[in-house]
């Protein structure tokens, strides 16, 4: 199963749409999460109408017709892993066992906020992913997203994708 993970895209604010890299990314993914920041309902249905499933939640720059139609925490079960997305985490310090500490029952936690890629695991083995944005880089040397592949209760290929320079 193909995954395709994304947060933090902040349109039309930060770009006018999402990058064409990772539009072509979305036939390929099985199942496509947005960790939120949206912040426009064109990309919800953008993504809704091209996803084979969309696993998405909303985040704090997100109003009101986007909180009516995302959730602030989601879950899924994939080629048996459990899934959870939010938007915040809190600070880096303590991360891990923090999340750890929230979703006891999870695999692997898919969050954004920080447009800050992240991959690290806590003690336990819950798996922690930021993918980034792919449309506001902020501090970091490049937009990004990720991909990855889930079979059989494990997670692999997570590869970090950096888009080049607009």
């Amino acid at each position: 199963m193909r995954l395709l993970l994304m947060s933090d895209t902040h349109l039309p604010k930060r770009a006018k749409e999402l990058p064409g890299e990772l539009l072509a990314e979305l036939p390929r993914a099985d199942v496509v999460f947005h960790a939120g920041d949206w912040v426009d309902t064109a990309t919800l249905d953008l993504l809704e109408s091209r996803s084979r499933r969309l696993v998405g939640v909303y985040g704090n720059n997100d109003g009101p017709e986007l909180r009516a139609r995302l959730p602030e925490v989601a879950y899924a079960e994939l080629a048996g892993l459990r899934f959870g997305v939010v938007h915040e985490t809190g600070p880096v310090q303590g991360r891990e066992a923090r999340c750890a500490a929230r979703f006891p029952d999870l695999d692997v936690l898919v969050f954004g906020h920080s447009h800050i890629p992240w991959d690290s695991t806590a003690p336990g083995g819950l798996r922690l992913l930021n993918p980034g944005s792919p449309t506001d880089r902020r501090r970091e040397p490049y937009r990004t997203y990720l991909t990855a592949e889930a079979h059989d209760g494990t997670l692999t290929e997570v590869t970090l994708h950096r888009l080049p320079p607009r």
